[in-house]
């Protein structure tokens, strides 16, 4: 008889700890998971001066999982390849991504800049990454939403 509430309460523990680490590591406000831009703005010394929408079947899209980051984009207009991989670290109001490998196009602008800092607004299921200048204001934010 021991031995069987000693097997059920065991096999009851394990299939409690696996239905807690199979859930989704991911907290209210993370940014893992998948995510579309749905527009940019342009920034002047009152605020948001322009808003750029995605025209003509354009498509951005990030996805963020366990501190690596993987973006590409589309665009019929363009016939450049754009998408990156690499890493990435955030805090509440940050994020750093480094790209390690990219398309032709992006290496050129990864010779000049290694690291990309941004601001970061970060809310459960939208968040903008917003480019500062040396003086810490806002000059362009790409707005992202959810959708995974």
């Amino acid at each position: 008889m021991k031995k069987i509430i000693g097997s059920v309460f065991l096999m009851f523990l394990l299939v409690t700890l696996t239905s807690i680490t199979s859930t989704k590591l991911q907290t209210r406000n993370s940014l893992e998971g998948t995510w579309e831009l749905i527009n940019r703005y342009n920034y002047d010394e009152q605020g948001v001066s322009d808003t750029l929408l995605n025209v003509n079947g354009y498509r951005q899209v990030k996805i963020y999982s366990k501190g690596k980051v993987m973006w590409t984009r589309y665009s019929p207009d363009d016939p450049v390849e754009w998408f990156g991989y690499g890493s990435y670290t955030n805090t509440e109001n940050e994020l750093e991504e480094r790209l390690e490998f990219a398309s032709a196009e992006m290496m050129k602008v990864q010779d000049t800049v290694k690291v990309f800092k941004f601001e970061l607004v970060l809310e459960e299921n939208n968040y903008s990454q917003i480019t500062l200048d040396d003086d810490g204001n806002r000059v362009y934010a790409e707005n992202y939403i959810r959708i995974d």
